[in-house]
């Protein structure tokens, strides 16, 4: 993915490092951390849903897609642009409604599309979509994959099992990824949900995997032979994240208690990095903040977007 990588449509190319992973991680968690500040500044327009808790799921899922697959994201998918593009400049742009933005600041927060890269505000709105694709990923491109995120609540919509319906049948190249994080806004799943995600893969015969792993390079190794089984034609895949939502809904409509917040922390990746190396999370930490702080404030001194693309 260097190439798609080294080429952000908003701004300079963001340069990873030796800790590559954690560097990613952090700065995308920066990132979010910035946009409640600055929505609570009173400089966004529209809502805003951070992934904070959950940075862990596409930095591990990045180095498994190939340039040529297409991603579906949702209305948390923050993260999975800045993982696939490092484009902070470009995103930032876009919710700000700046010069430079991805589409023309039209899109905002949930509504991005990039080359092979589209997401919705709209539960479950991408699982058909996404099975569309990969079944003409199937016919003009084998080994190419469609990769769909959702989550816990999307189990809700009948548009999901229409989808796996079809995935499943026809074996197409598509991995559904379920950023499974206990709460479906306000609703903790168990509340929403009977059975399990497993137990619904399960009965239109689709894999499963499923991993409460914070450890990136663990995920990575762990799903990169079940992801090659779809890339040779062994038909969809459900890969299960357990997470921890440890942000808000949106913005600041937080209604978990005390006990469900301090669980939902101790459950955050953050705290295994920083026990084993301190020193170096830290430092790009404060790299990472840094640099986001700067990108914030060179977008917003730029002049509102034209409406056009800039990746047109």
């Amino acid at each position: 993915m260097t190439d798609l990588l080294d080429r952000p449509p908003g701004g300079m190319p963001y340069p990873l490092g030796e800790d590559g992973d954690l560097s990613l991680m952090l700065l995308i968690r920066a990132f979010e951390r910035k946009l409640l500040d600055l929505f609570a500044a009173g400089m966004l327009n529209g809502t805003t849903h951070t992934c904070l808790g959950q940075e862990h799921v596409p930095v591990a899922l990045a180095p498994l897609m190939e340039p040529r697959d297409h991603v579906f994201s949702n209305h948390r998918g923050h993260g999975h642009y800045l993982a696939r593009y490092r484009d902070a400049h470009g995103l930032l742009a876009e919710i700000m409604g700046r010069e430079g933005a991805i589409c023309g600041g039209v899109g905002g927060s949930q509504h991005i599309h990039r080359d092979r890269y589209l997401s919705t505000g709209v539960q479950g709105e991408s699982l058909p979509v996404a099975a569309g694709v990969a079944l003409h990923l199937s016919r003009t491109d084998p080994g190419a994959v469609a990769w769909a995120y959702i989550g816990d609540g999307t189990f809700g919509e009948g548009a999901l099992y229409e989808a796996f319906n079809i995935a499943a049948l026809w074996r197409l190249p598509l991995v559904v990824v379920v950023e499974n994080n206990g709460i479906a806004q306000s609703t903790p799943t168990g509340a929403h949900m009977a059975g399990t995600v497993a137990g619904r893969a399960a009965a239109f015969g689709i894999r499963h995997h499923f991993t409460g792993s914070t450890d990136v390079t663990e995920i990575r190794d762990g799903f990169a032979a079940a992801v090659e089984g779809v890339r040779a034609g062994r038909g969809p895949l459900v890969l299960e994240f357990r997470t921890h939502r440890i942000g808000p809904h949106s913005k600041g409509d937080d209604t978990r208690d005390e006990q469900a917040l301090r669980e939902a922390l101790a459950g955050d990746w953050y705290h295994r990095y920083a026990a084993d190396d301190p020193g170096t999370l830290h430092r790009l930490e404060a790299e990472q903040r840094d640099y986001v702080a700067a990108v914030a404030a060179e977008v917003a001194a730029r002049p509102p977007s034209s409406g056009r693309a800039a990746c047109a």
